[in-house]
């Protein structure tokens, strides 16, 4: 096994406030986030994070130990909330920023989560469920907050009346989130416990065998040591204090929170923000703007960016990182980007149990459609469904050991031992090949799990959705081929009404489900394929 560099030994941290406040005297007054025109430095973040930390402490009945939930996209109140929120000993719950008001209401209360940082565009829908949730502090944030008063206002006003971005809603004692970082009190106790080592420091949430999400508890020495595993790689190619790092994909997922919200701003580099990364457009003008010298995104998001014309005649002469997670990549995509950028894609694999990163391909030894070698101090096991051990190039399910692998599943001990042996090896469920020579290739994912556009979408929680439908006698979600999301969604339903549409139902399917697990195929069937025991056998429909 891989040992890390001496420098990157992640026990010189003993928590995540240790880490950043290492990183605010080393980096002091380097640009850390940009975001819609403004940049943050690593003091101004520090700062700002202070007196919203002080803020929490001070002003609600938050205690350290508490669950903060941010919904945030990719804007500069996300690392300001997510700092804020580590001073002051809180845990932090990373939630989707586009989840309906029913997968609101499943984390929020799963987690038990006593406040949240909302921006305005969502509060909505949290209005809808709040009720059934422990929320006691709402922090609503507005898209113009942290900008200049004249750029704030007019950001404001043109989101609330001219885009209609931001609803009507009402909370009894909302707090503004710019109160919160502009609080002047005194600073925090000395003595506040923020946790280290291994406690817990943040809930994020990923699939499970039942179809709902699971919270993959994290600790301060997850976190710390999987970013010191990737920079030992990404650090080859990237410099230190210099690089203007293109963040596209949501910080709220596990691997761009671990890039830009650790793995960046320990490096020095400048994290430019970007909210919407389906606006391609948007995506441009971070390269026009800023001089960007390594980006990560998905398979579907190295397609668009290929397909449009004004992007591809950019001068891509700074770039010299790219890499991708959280789907297949294409070697056609992967061999067009690096003809148009001169630039190789290095593809990766992880997964939120494993804070994420598991194994990256390395400069120059790229191996296409294989996602590359162990990051160090990591180990892997392939075995077989009676559990033994397979060898070289024989399939069988990746097991994973290391001081990445999550505490545990949050308030599910059962799923936990499932997951986790005694020995600490951590069964993902992903079928791999492991080559001679360590290069791993995944040939099957978690038995149902449909992929799309990087995002785990699991059969059960769509069809749970779909089959309260009136006029659904039953279903059976699948996921089948697409080249620009990797998988989507193909739906069976068996009606009870046969004047029930395909139309019917996409309209039922936007009340309870978030964009990328609607059903983009929906078929009629008389029945379903059944086991004898009358479970539906979805790999028949396959």
């Amino acid at each position: 096994m891989e040992r890390l560099p001496c420098h990157l030994d992640p026990s010189q941290f003993a928590s995540l406030k240790e880490l950043y406040a290492h990183i605010t005297r080393e980096r002091g007054s380097l640009g850390a986030y940009s975001g819609l025109g403004k940049t943050l430095s690593f003091q101004e973040w520090d700062q700002l994070s202070d007196q919203f930390a002080a803020y929490l402490h001070y002003e609600t009945a938050l205690v350290p130990g508490d669950r903060i939930a941010i919904q945030l996209p990719n804007l500069l109140h996300f690392p300001v909330a997510l700092l804020g929120a580590v001073k002051a000993g809180l845990v932090v719950v990373s939630t989707n920023p586009l989840h309906t008001a029913k997968e609101m209401a499943h984390q929020f209360k799963d987690s038990g989560a006593k406040a949240v940082v909302i921006l305005s565009s969502f509060c909505d829908k949290l209005e809808s469920i709040i009720s059934e949730t422990d929320i006691s502090s709402v922090i609503v944030a507005e898209l113009g907050d942290l900008q200049s008063p004249l750029r704030r206002f007019s950001i404001n006003f043109a989101a609330k009346f001219l885009k209609s971005a931001v609803p009507n809603y009402r909370f009894l004692n909302a707090l503004a989130f710019r109160d919160c970082y502009t609080y002047l009190s005194h600073p925090l106790p000395a003595q506040l416990e923020t946790g280290s080592g291994d406690d817990l420091a943040a809930i994020l949430y990923t699939g499970g065998t039942t179809g709902y999400p699971k919270g993959a508890m994290l600790s301060h020495n997850n976190l710390i040591a999987n970013m010191m595993q990737l920079w030992s790689r990404c650090g080859q190619i990237i410099g230190e204090g210099v690089e203007e790092i293109a963040a596209p994909l949501p910080l709220y997922h596990s691997y761009a929170f671990l890039l830009h919200c650790l793995a960046m701003p320990y490096a020095g580099n400048l994290s430019v923000l970007i909210p919407n990364p389906r606006d391609l457009d948007s995506v441009l003008s971070a390269f026009v703007k800023h001089k960007i010298s390594g980006l990560v995104g998905i398979n579907t998001l190295y397609l668009a960016l290929l397909e449009h014309p004004a992007f591809c005649a950019l001068d891509f002469s700074d770039l010299r990182f790219c890499g991708a997670g959280g789907m297949a990549l294409s070697s056609s995509i992967a061999k067009r980007w690096e003809h148009l950028t001169g630039c190789e894609i290095f593809e990766g694999y992880g997964l939120t149990e494993c804070s994420p990163v598991v194994s990256v391909n390395l400069p120059g030894k790229v191996r296409l459609g294989t996602v590359g070698e162990l990051v160090p101090e990591t180990e892997i096991m392939a075995i077989n469904d009676v559990g033994q051990a397979v060898g070289n190039g024989e399939r069988g399910e990746a097991c994973i050991r290391g001081p990445q692998v999550m505490l545990g599943y949050w308030q599910q001990a059962e799923a936990t031992r499932d997951a986790i042996t005694e020995d600490g090896w951590f069964r993902t469920g992903d079928y791999v090949e492991i080559s001679e020579d360590g290069y791993i290739t995944v040939v099957d994912r978690k038995k149902d799990m449909i992929l799309v556009s990087g995002f785990n979408v699991f059969p059960t929680e769509i069809e749970d959705w779909v089959n309260q439908h009136p006029h659904v006698l039953e279903s059976a979600a699948i996921g089948v081929p697409d080249e620009r999301r990797g998988e989507r969604v193909k739906l069976y339903v068996v009606r009870k009404v046969e004047t029930l549409s395909a139309e019917q139902i996409t309209e039922h399917c936007a009340l309870g489900l978030t964009a990328y697990k609607m059903p983009k195929e929906i078929v009629f069937a008389d029945e379903l394929p059944k086991s004898l025991i009358g479970k539906i056998l979805r790999k028949e429909l396959k």
